[in-house]
């Protein structure tokens, strides 16, 4: 049996971060899908070792229990061993590993089954771990980016997805935000499972942390001294702030519930916080340098 490098297969660093793994594991499974590549037997093979890297690296303690063949594997290559020679039932019984399991099963069948190396070595670790094990609890699944508007964030949408011969639309919930996960259940190469890794596109009106915004409106200096409303951009549209007199530049006003609906809730919504920007006139009348000159004359 062969040592299969998961780095290498997603052309990784074995430092590599959760993000990296699952930034190049993306670009790949684009590149290889058997959707882009109608037919083509080995671009299907490749999908596959692809998604099979991913199960491991992506999940921390496969990745460790991977990470500690891995070393054995090379110290027992660089003393001079062939590959051919490396034992791995003697690997797996320093272990403590037990009877292998049934990987395919365990791991839900997905991606058309698994490599010999894959079932040896998560075979042995799914019965050494028991039946409370996280491995034999997973199931495959594949990821797709869904990028969306910040509206879209906002109000919830729909996608239209075509997987499996069929068109699928899929509700994505109000208040998702870059990263959330949304489970298509069964709509995954092979039938495994779907999620749709979401990507707000950004909205030069808003800043978002959690569920609160912020946002900037412009207000003339007059407004500032002798107090008025000031337009104010809100995701369902624009409302009216009342500026006292003698506001401050860069004083925040907070809209409370004019933010963005919390996921698990969207009946209830976070802030929205409004900082104030001067705006200074470039030219004034005569009659307004007039007055302000002789406002500026009058001590406080």
């Amino acid at each position: 049996m062969d040592y299969k490098d998961y780095y290498k297969i997603l052309g990784l660093e074995r430092k590599a971060s959760t993000d990296e793994i699952r930034s190049a594991y993306r670009k790949l499974a684009m590149k290889y899908h058997p959707d882009k590549n109608p037919g083509d037997k080995k671009a299907e093979e490749k999908f596959k070792e692809i998604n099979e890297a991913y199960q491991v690296l992506s999940d921390e303690q496969k990745r460790a229990h991977y990470d500690r063949l891995g070393s054995a594997y090379s110290n027992f290559r660089t003393t001079g061993g062939r590959p051919g020679d490396f034992q791995w039932e003697d690997w797996f019984q320093q272990q403590g590993a037990g009877q292998r399991g049934n990987v395919d099963d365990m791991f839900g069948g997905g991606m058309g089954g698994f490599s010999d190396f894959f079932r040896t070595i998560f075979g042995e670790a799914m019965r050494s771990q028991g039946r409370g094990s996280p491995f034999a609890q997973e199931t495959p699944a594949h990821e797709q980016e869904a990028r969306i508007s910040f509206q879209e964030s906002f109000d919830g949408t729909t996608r239209t997805l075509q997987t499996n011969g069929r068109k699928l639309s899929v509700r994505i919930p109000a208040g998702v935000k870059t990263g959330s996960k949304v489970r298509v259940a069964g709509a995954g190469p092979e039938g495994i499972d779907l999620y749709l890794i979401i990507q707000v596109e950004e909205d030069a009106r808003f800043e978002r942390e959690g569920s609160n915004l912020t946002t900037i409106s412009t207000v003339s200096i007059f407004t500032l001294l002798l107090g008025g409303d000031a337009d104010v951009e809100t995701p369902t549209g624009k409302v009216k702030l009342n500026i006292p007199a003698g506001t401050q530049p860069e004083q925040v006003f907070r809209l409370a519930g004019r933010g963005m609906p919390h996921l698990k809730d969207p009946k209830t919504r976070g802030d929205l916080y409004v900082k104030l920007k001067v705006q200074v006139p470039k030219y004034l009348s005569s009659k307004q340098r007039e007055l302000i000159e002789e406002a500026s004359r009058i001590k406080f």
